[in-house]
């Protein structure tokens, strides 16, 4: 396994793990050659997971499960206090937990993935930003509920 990854030194805080993976390390074929993990593709199922299962492995040295949403490209916020069931389809852009135990993960393409972290607070937020949710305020919406 030869996960590529990159890591802010600005979210070096000793509880945060976090990466920006490339494509390379993963098992997908064809098309989606590598390291897909988006669960909305016609990728084979059984290798987004195996993609999935070796980011989590990367970043906590552990299989857990990974916690993304279905983008829509919005300015929607969820708050996040347990796993998204395996299958669950929410649409939103930006997730936000407190759970010291929870992976949140951003899928991007074209757009920017956003990471954001609160350590005193202890918590954490990640969101998908393209054009149409940084014009609809995702920033300010991600911030705005990692305050309240």
């Amino acid at each position: 396994m030869d996960l590529k990854f990159k890591a802010s030194p600005l979210l070096s805080d000793p509880g945060i793990s976090h990466g920006f993976f490339t494509r390379r390390g993963g098992v997908s074929t064809g098309i989606y050659d590598s390291l897909n993990c988006g669960p909305g593709s016609s990728d084979d199922p059984a290798a987004i997971t195996e993609n999935r299962n070796r980011i989590s492995t990367c970043l906590t040295g552990k299989k857990r499960p990974i916690n993304t949403l279905y983008q829509v490209h919005s300015s929607t916020i969820v708050l996040l206090d347990k796993p998204i069931p395996a299958g669950g389809k929410i649409e939103a852009d930006g997730l936000i937990t407190r759970e010291q135990n929870l992976i949140l993960g951003v899928l991007t393409a074209d757009c920017a993935p956003v990471l954001f972290a609160d350590p005193v607070g202890g918590i954490i937020a990640a969101a998908h930003a393209g054009w149409r949710g940084a014009l609809d305020e995702i920033f300010e919406n991600v911030v705005a509920n990692m305050i309240h």
